[in-house]
């Protein structure tokens, strides 16, 4: 009987966490052939160029037509994009919509002269949004927290990220991010 409690304990216990996992936040079919990560912060200028030009061309060429997949992987910078990115990720659902609308509005929220101010910006620019976010369950969420840092410390010990952003295609970094014909062609090859 004691085991028939104690393998029940250990089975409710797996599924509690399975259930509890911070998702990745993925663009596209996560089982195609050819997989990209970008390693990015919310407060970065060139990650924000990323979302604007480099991703809707990615999207329109690749996504759409079920060739790749994007894993967006958190490397905020400091403590502004760090708590932005808890909020891009709060709905737990894997889906980016809320990310591209942090990049797409960086100059509506990225505000204040310290980390109160900040989040003031910060909270001010989600409230007004359409997401209905509790602002302050999202910034004091450890899963989700913990979750941004475990992508952080892969990218450096695993990719050796040093900036952002940072796009791995197959395992492998791809150095020029801001020139779509250079990755265009690297991916076709791939397909």
């Amino acid at each position: 009987m004691k085991k028939l409690i104690f393998i029940i304990t250990i089975l409710l216990f797996n599924c509690v966490s399975a259930f509890s996992e911070t998702k990745p936040i993925i663009s596209g079919n996560p089982d195609t052939k050819v997989k990209l990560m970008v390693f990015e912060s919310l407060t970065c200028s060139h990650c924000a160029n990323f979302h604007k030009n480099i991703y809707p061309k990615l999207k329109e060429d690749f996504i759409d037509k079920g060739l790749i997949s994007i894993e967006f992987k958190s490397f905020p910078l400091d403590i502004v994009a760090f708590n932005a990115t808890k909020l891009a990720h709060c709905r737990n659902d894997g889906d980016p919509e809320i990310l591209h609308y942090f990049y797409l509005n960086q100059d509506k929220w990225i505000k204040g002269k310290n980390e109160a101010e900040a989040n003031q910006a910060i909270k001010k620019f989600i409230d007004a949004s359409e997401y209905n976010l509790d602002f302050d369950n999202c910034l004091s969420n450890k899963q989700i927290e913990d979750h941004i840092l475990e992508d952080r410390i892969e990218g450096v010990k695993k990719y050796e990220v040093n900036s952002t952003p940072t796009i791995i295609i197959n395992g492998k970094k791809f150095e020029n991010h801001s020139n779509y014909k250079k990755l265009k062609k690297y991916i076709e090859k791939l397909i």
